[in-house]
């Protein structure tokens, strides 16, 4: 059996403050989906042709972007087409759009790549944003594409309660030491590429 292609992928990690505590925009996936059917997932996507001609420049603050171009493939995409994918899964999965602002909004803070045996592989890296970040209203799922069901902004410990794939799971703890105000010494990356699995950490 021919395992399945690692294909680059992005993911929006959309976070805002609350009475109850920092909460994260989550959705379920189609219990019908190939790929981790009926788990609860943030927004994103693998990356599109359409999104090589779409980079999108000024989301990423000059350390972010070199982050992601470490310890990739020749053939990777470019930190702006990352981008791109990112914003564009966002809009399709939510209605919701960043806005572009006077500093950068999109900060590296995971990546994992799949195990292989799976039915897809993808090379994922996550992108946290606040919620003040997002041009239009954050309740506003009116122009979703109804990939992702159930969409809701969810305080920490109810998020991690639900029913979520095991790197959903560490990037939440992930986020939740952030927003604390805790440091991050260097990208935490799942590296799976290989037939040992290996932990590193981007700096």
């Amino acid at each position: 059996m021919t395992d399945e292609p690692i294909r680059p992928a992005a993911t929006v990690v959309l976070w805002r403050e609350s009475p109850e505590g920092p909460q994260v925009l989550m959705g379920q996936r189609g219990e019908g989906a190939v790929f981790m059917p009926s788990k609860f997932v943030f927004p994103g996507g693998r990356v599109d042709d359409e999104d090589h001609a779409a980079a999108r420049a000024g989301f990423l603050s000059p350390d972010c972007a070199r982050r992601l171009t470490l310890v990739t493939p020749d053939d990777a995409p470019a930190p702006d087409v990352l981008v791109a994918a990112a914003l564009r899964e966002l809009t399709e999965e939510t209605g919701l759009n960043l806005a572009a602002m006077e500093h950068p909004s999109l900060r590296f803070i995971f990546r994992a790549i799949t195990p292989p045996g799976r039915t897809r592989r993808f090379d994922a890296r996550f992108l946290l944003a606040h919620a003040d970040s997002l041009d239009g209203d954050g309740e506003d799922f009116g122009t979703a594409s109804g990939e992702l069901q159930h969409l809701r902004w969810l305080p920490l410990p109810d998020a991690r309660a639900l029913d979520l794939p095991f790197i959903t799971e560490v990037v939440l703890a992930e986020v939740a030491a952030l927003v604390a105000g805790g440091d991050q010494p260097g990208v935490p990356f799942f590296d799976n590429s290989g037939t040992t699995p290996q932990f590193r950490r981007l700096v």
